[in-house]
């Protein structure tokens, strides 16, 4: 048997993470989509509002490639935040509720401290790969036009700046795999208890070396997903996030007592 809570060296109690098995993200996907049925049309309401709001993103960035391509990657690193509203509305149907779409947005209200100190934490890292990819490829694209579509192709895909192409993909990798140890169960689990990011972030980071098969391969899912999404020009977001967002919710209920 194990005991309720572990106690970390800070003295303060940490919840006891299970052990899933490696196959159990692909019930968390066949979960969010019960959910989405559960709950069409708030859910879809939050996936049209990834789907319009990542468009416009695209288009303001169209002549601003660098910016444009942080603003895709900086996506895997806010979507645990953005997806709030989707873990409420899973967290209320647990509990025999059904939420309207203005009903969910009262999970920002509540512990809407350790939420925005969650948002702080994530946004400086986004600013600090914004800085690093600005320095890196203004030091190869010095005469790259300003369309996003031939910058993609003269920079990243021709080949010719290669190095620095699996360079910057690897140091991107690296942070989103960071963020993703942090942030796993962190959103879910302030939501569902009176929890500050520390404790939250340390949860997940504990989930993740516990559970490092079954999060690997969640992980996986999350990026061909998303990355499906937005090569349909971002509307395949409008089913696909709301899956993975009620899917997170059931991975936190999964992994953490």
């Amino acid at each position: 048997m194990h005991p309720r809570f572990d106690l970390p060296a800070h003295g303060l109690p940490l919840p006891v993470i299970r052990q899933i098995p490696i196959s159990q993200p692909l019930v968390w996907l066949k979960k969010g989509w019960e959910d989405v049925r559960a709950n069409p049309l708030p859910s879809l309401a939050y996936g049209l509002l990834f789907a319009l709001g990542g468009d416009l993103i695209i288009l303001a960035l169209l002549n601003h490639p660098h910016l444009l391509s942080v603003a895709v990657s900086g996506f895997f690193l806010v979507a645990p935040l953005l997806a709030a509203g989707l873990y409420e509305l899973s967290r209320s149907r647990a509990l025999g509720e059904k939420l309207l779409f203005i009903d969910s947005l009262r999970c920002f209200s509540r512990n809407g401290q350790s939420l925005a100190f969650f948002g702080l934490i994530v946004s400086l890292l986004v600013l600090f790969w914004e800085r690093v990819s600005a320095v890196a490829f203004a030091l190869v694209a010095i005469d790259t036009p300003g369309q996003a579509s031939a910058y993609l192709s003269d920079i990243l895909l021709s080949g010719e700046h290669l190095a620095f192409t699996l360079a910057w993909l690897a140091a991107g990798g690296m942070l989103a795999l960071f963020v993703f140890a942090l942030s796993v169960v962190a959103v879910p689990m302030i939501l569902d208890h009176d929890t500050d990011v520390a404790t939250a972030m340390l949860t997940s980071l504990r989930v993740c070396t516990h559970n490092a098969g079954p999060l690997a391969l969640w992980a996986f899912l999350l990026v061909d997903l998303t990355l499906f999404g937005f090569a349909t020009l971002l509307f395949g977001l409008v089913l696909i996030m709301p899956i993975l967002g009620h899917a997170s919710w059931h991975a936190y209920r999964d992994l953490v007592e």
